[in-house]
């Protein structure tokens, strides 16, 4: 029988779900092992799908797999206040009227929005219509707002967070965001929520079942018809308010749904579009789906998406079962359209025709009709464009902020001891089996460039200098970046080994936004129950191994350096083994708590571990290091800005441009820092 190309290759993923991440992977290590991680978490949760044979299996399921995805993103805000909803101005298009409004989600919220209804009397189904990541927001699915309208459906759609008029990073003088694009601003948030132990999903779901909430509050609105609908993070969040919300009575996902077997080592989403644990708590995109059985469900994809239909037929084909199982099986349908990612003419009027068929009867012309589009100016709900001059108007890390203060406590050392080891940071002393990749002898010493596994599968390199002579050393291990090289030859020159080590990472031009760190490689950890930073610190203690090992190091005086947030690596892992004798943290920032006071940060994603800043703070891992010396120089805020602290903080006197002299200052601290 000849197949197709897509089957062929729907096929292959079918047998080996890493296939389609094959390249990628192959240039990408640490994505290999963490996808190898995923692949064993997604067969184990295949294995337990498949002992679901009858609708009581599934209603089991469902009640657990909805307790874990509100227990992952943190529950959702416990406030049933008033809307306090405005119209503000409207829009008289013929047919129907735009009505322009603003609605409080939670107190000093406000949440920007159209509300799209015919101008014809009566009660009619309606619609909510997410937004994908435009940085315009709700003008974006205006086309398929207008012609559902024109169609006899209420519809509202609403500004995202970090969208539109609702930008939580806008600067007055530059007339923009400074986090840049919308993602970025969501990203930002999500770091700040992984510190205290949520996901910003929590909020943006939130946004959305208050936005149903006005939606059904409409006297037009039949609350008993009412569906769903998005593209990209639009589809995203409809998939999630779509499962969770039994209100919404069809639900019409495009451009996201995706599983993990072919979404996890592609185009991992963002911070809203993707929980911490999710795959180690034995989860995958389908339960969305599943968990909404028998609700009617539409999935959409593009044959040139990035989402691949491929791993949305992964989905469709596993939900179909579930479906079948409750006797609705016209109840969930699988289209592909032409083109990239996004919502084409055939996708739109298979929304249509969806939200026809299960909202009105069948009754009514799926075929799309020629509308006028409008401006972002002119569907702006707020005077200037932006939620943050309205009246009592509050961001997002405002709120972050105050949740954590509601629930934050302080730990114990022994309890964060506990959580190092739990996080897997300490190592169990071994001697690491070392390569040799290169060596050289110099003036000072012998030089070697050495490899070795940090754990099974995670190989990891340094750069090995051992001074000329007799007898065990002293040593320091420096973690690596593009400023260490000079800094590792005088500490050579003092008569010490040196290994600087290059800790775990994924290649470096891998996506790295501005102000951001390395999110994708900590999202990606993230969802199958590992942390980055933990994984770096225990990177850290292998190289201590490495050194305590040798018949020329004296592991009795074995110390660290690290500059900028690597020095939280460092002081993770010297929190937890006392063989690193004493720390130097240069341009480190002192506080974890402190990214949670202001709306942008840089490099967060290299530091965040779930929740932890409820508990401690990196003053707690100091603490848990006793009597071992710590050097902290030029503490730094998080936009990397020195903060004058004082003492125990040293800090280098301003240069200019003598810059001869520049070495000076750290010949100072290097000086101390070695006594």
């Amino acid at each position: 029988m000849k197949r197709s190309r897509s089957g062929i290759l729907l096929y292959a993923i079918l047998l080996f779900p890493t296939a389609i991440s094959a390249q990628e992977s192959a240039r990408d290590p640490l994505l290999r092992w963490m996808n190898d991680i995923a692949h064993q978490q997604l067969l184990e949760r295949k294995r337990l799908i498949a002992g679901i044979r009858t609708v009581t299996d599934a209603e089991l399921r469902k009640k657990k797999v909805r307790e874990t995805i509100l227990d992952i993103i943190g529950g959702l805000p416990d406030y049933n206040g008033s809307l306090n909803p405005r119209i503000t101005g409207n829009i008289d298009a013929g047919e129907y009227t735009i009505e322009k409004l603003i609605f409080e989600s939670l107190p000093g919220f406000l949440v920007t929005a159209n509300l799209y209804r015919p101008n014809r009397p009566g009660r009619y189904p309606a619609v909510l219509a997410q937004c994908g990541h435009t940085q315009e927001g709700k003008p974006e699915p205006q086309r398929l707002a207008a012609n559902l309208a024109r169609k006899g459906f209420v519809v509202l759609t609403f500004d995202p967070i970090g969208q539109g008029e609702r930008e939580q990073t806008y600067v007055r003088e530059l007339d923009a965001p400074a986090a840049g694009w919308s993602v970025n601003e969501h990203l930002q948030a999500g770091a700040q929520c992984i510190l205290t132990g949520r996901s910003v999903a929590r909020y943006f779901i939130w946004d959305a079942k208050r936005a149903l909430d006005y939606l059904l509050s409409r006297p037009e609105v039949d609350p008993a018809r009412v569906g769903a609908t998005g593209c990209s993070g639009g589809g995203a969040l409809t998939t999630f308010i779509g499962a969770l919300d039994p209100r919404l009575k069809a639900v019409v996902p495009a451009s996201f749904i995706n599983s993990y077997r072919v979404l996890y080592a592609g185009p991992n989403p963002d911070s809203e579009m993707s929980f911490p644990g999710f795959l180690a708590r034995g989860l995958d995109t389908a339960d969305f789906v599943e968990l909404a059985a028998p609700t009617p469900w539409l999935i959409q994809a593009t044959k040139e998406d990035y989402f691949t239909p491929e791993g949305a037929r992964l989905v469709y084909e596993e939900a179909r079962r579930w479906y079948d199982l409750y006797g609705a099986e016209d109840k969930l349908r699988f289209f592909v359209g032409p083109g990239p990612h996004g919502t084409p003419l055939e996708l739109r009027e298979g929304l249509y025709e969806w939200m026809i068929r299960w909202l009105k009867g069948g009754q009514g012309d799926s075929r799309e009709q020629p509308v006028k589009l409008y401006t972002n100016h002119e569907l702006r709900a707020t005077r200037t464009g932006r939620v943050e001059d309205e009246p009592g108007s509050r961001r997002l890390y405002e709120l972050i902020l105050e949740d954590f203060r509601a629930r934050k406590v302080q730990g114990t050392v022994p309890e964060l001891l506990a959580e190092l080891r739990r996080l897997g940071i300490p190592s169990d002393g071994s001697a690491p089996a070392i390569k040799v990749l290169e060596e050289s002898n110099g003036p000072a010493g012998r030089r070697q460039r050495i490899g070795f596994e940090s754990e099974p599968g995670v190989e990891i390199e340094g750069r090995l200098d051992v001074p000329l002579g007799a007898g065990r050393k002293p040593a320091v291990l420096v973690v690596a970046d593009e400023t260490t090289a000079q800094l590792a030859e005088n500490i050579l020159k003092s008569g010490r080994a040196v290994l600087e080590l290059t800790v775990r990472d994924s290649p470096p031009e891998y996506d790295r936004r501005p102000f951001i760190g390395n999110w994708k490689t900590n999202a990606r950890a993230d969802l199958i129950g590992r942390n980055l930073p933990a994984m770096r610190a225990h990177d850290i203690i292998r190289g201590v191994d490495v050194l305590a090992c040798r018949s020329d190091v004296d592991a009795a005086s074995i110390r660290g350096v690290a500059r900028g947030v690597k020095g939280i690596w460092l002081l993770l892992a010297a929190a937890v083994d006392t063989r690193i004798g004493g720390v130097w943290l240069d341009k480190t920032p002192p506080s974890l708590r402190a990214a949670l006071e202001q709306p942008m940060n840089t490099d967060l994603f290299d530091a965040v571990i779930p929740g932890f800043a409820i508990r401690w703070d990196l003053g707690d891992l100091v603490t848990a290091m006793g009597s071992r010396p710590v050097l902290w120089t030029d503490p730094v805020n998080w936009m990397r800005k020195v903060v004058p602290l004082g003492r125990p903080y040293l800090y280098r006197y301003v240069l200019g441009d003598t810059t001869d002299l520049a070495g000076e200052q750290d010949a100072r601290f290097l000086e101390e820092f070695l006594r």
